[in-house]
């Protein structure tokens, strides 16, 4: 009969650490629930940007809907009462001018695109990351030029910005009205198309974007268009302000 083997150390941490490799894997298991845990924060901030675009989708849809409850009950009452008629007359002209109403005209349209990926994902010779994407300032120096040419009024993507409205970039994405949008940018703007163009031409952000365009492959162009179609602002006209933390 053989005679009994040695208990060494390693002989009994074995079962110790495969039992405690179980109970990682298990808790793994069950706190991922069959997500990426190695997405961390980042999955995190994707997921709660998606839940916030859906949350200002149903709040600006019932926003329209309520608003347009407010404009029939203005509406009867003008019918009903002059002084209510001369009132509402007064205000159109304020709110054509705040944006808060559809506008139509000639005018312009500006995209804004990142230049197109490399053969194998190289950069054009002697570039950076940041030299072939479309920044933040890229985007204002349009709007900015277009309302500095006298635009009666300008939207992005389809979103009629207002004298208060902010341009905002995350990464290469823009934040408008918050909601999220992916290039390429497309700005349109109501006024004198020629203006437009020679404000454009004469604006030093906007020289740069050009230049970039050029040396690198970024989409700049501007067309001009028999009819623009804006519609009107949908976001909130309650300014904020930041406070100090007492």
């Amino acid at each position: 009969m053989a005679p009994p083997r040695r208990l060494t150390v390693w002989t009994a941490l074995v079962p110790v650490v495969a039992l405690a490799a179980g109970l990682l894997f298990a808790t793994s298991g069950q706190t991922a629930q069959g997500t990426d845990l190695r997405a961390g924060e980042s999955s995190q901030l994707s997921t709660l940007i998606d839940q916030r675009e859906l949350a200002v989708a149903r709040q600006q849809a019932e926003l329209a809907r309520l608003q347009q409850q407010i404009d029939q009950l203005t509406d009867a009452a003008a019918s009903r009462n002059g002084q209510v008629a001369e009132v509402q007359a007064q205000a159109g002209t304020g709110l054509t001018a705040a944006g808060l109403t559809p506008l139509t005209g000639t005018g312009v349209e500006v995209v804004l695109d990142d230049a197109p990926r490399q053969p194998g994902g190289g950069l054009p010779s002697g570039a950076t990351g940041d030299d072939v994407v479309i920044h933040q300032s890229d985007v204002q120096g349009v709007v900015n030029a277009l309302w500095a040419a006298g635009a009666e009024g300008v939207a992005i993507m389809g979103r009629r910005l207002t004298a208060t409205s902010a341009v905002r970039c995350v990464g290469n994405t823009l934040l408008l009205q918050g909601r999220t949008y992916s290039p390429p940018f497309v700005v349109t703007a109501i006024g004198d198309p020629r203006q437009m163009r020679q404000q454009l031409a004469a604006s030093p952000d906007v020289r740069l974007l050009a230049q970039a365009a050029d040396e690198y492959g970024l989409t700049y162009e501007v067309a001009d268009e028999s009819r623009v179609e804006l519609p009107a602002y949908e976001g909130t006209t309650a300014m904020q302000y930041a406070a100090a933390v007492r």
